[in-house]
């Protein structure tokens, strides 16, 4: 079953969606599952070496109350789904393109999957700055890619235009918020949905491709 995970690096519900998703999975073991982290650049216009964390979320969401009422929410949900949100250790807002493209880097050599992880955990529980190509390398080495060619990608131009036609491609298909999976390239839904809802979709796709198998 091929399965689209839509997502940005710096999403908060998109971390949280993530575990759940894994949840749901693991609920249906039977189920053959060729995942694909494709990116949706939530603030594609932030400059390469980032902003103010503080400020860009105080102008985005209205002031500090609205800003802390909106974590404590995510934080509550990521309680249950073992994430440990730090808020208060993210400075930085980045821009997410680098960190795509070493997803994308990560997905030739197999550790797709763990790059994600890698990467929402060091920014949504350590507070680094995953804009910086340093601080890339260092979580990339993590999971096993190699800290010299990783680098050189991410130096170069590699893969740009790749992410950039990934992003259009989402809002061509209509994501305007994410996370947003898609299953099979017809069932979608949107936002950090619980695990019962997420087996109802897979079970869907399941069904329907046991049909087209015996048709």
């Amino acid at each position: 079953m091929k399965i689209e995970f839509i997502f940005d690096t710096v999403c908060p519900w998109c971390y949280v969606g993530k575990r759940r998703f894994e949840r749901a999975l693991a609920m249906r073991p039977g189920t053959r599952a060729d995942i694909h982290w494709r990116p949706f650049l939530l603030n594609p216009d932030i400059p390469l070496e980032g902003i103010d964390r503080r400020a860009y979320l105080d102008r985005k969401f209205g002031g500090p109350a609205r800003v802390q009422r909106v974590h404590g929410a995510v934080a509550a949900a990521g309680e249950t789904e073992g994430i440990n949100f730090a808020f208060d250790r993210i400075t930085r807002a980045p821009n997410t393109l680098n960190s795509h493209r070493m997803i994308r880097f990560a997905a030739g050599l197999g550790h797709e999957a763990d790059t994600v992880e890698a990467l929402y955990r060091a920014y949504f529980c350590e507070g680094r700055d995953i804009g910086m190509i340093g601080e890339l390398v260092d979580i990339g080495q993590s999971v096993g890619l190699p800290p010299r060619t990783l680098e050189a990608y991410l130096q170069s131009d590699a893969d740009i235009a790749a992410v950039m036609n990934d992003n259009a491609r989402a809002h061509r298909l209509g994501v305007n918020g994410v996370p947003c999976l898609v299953l099979e390239g017809q069932y979608a839904v949107a936002g950090a949905q619980e695990p019962d809802v997420l087996l109802r979709l897979i079970d869907i796709a399941r069904e329907a491709e046991a049909e087209a198998a015996l048709s």
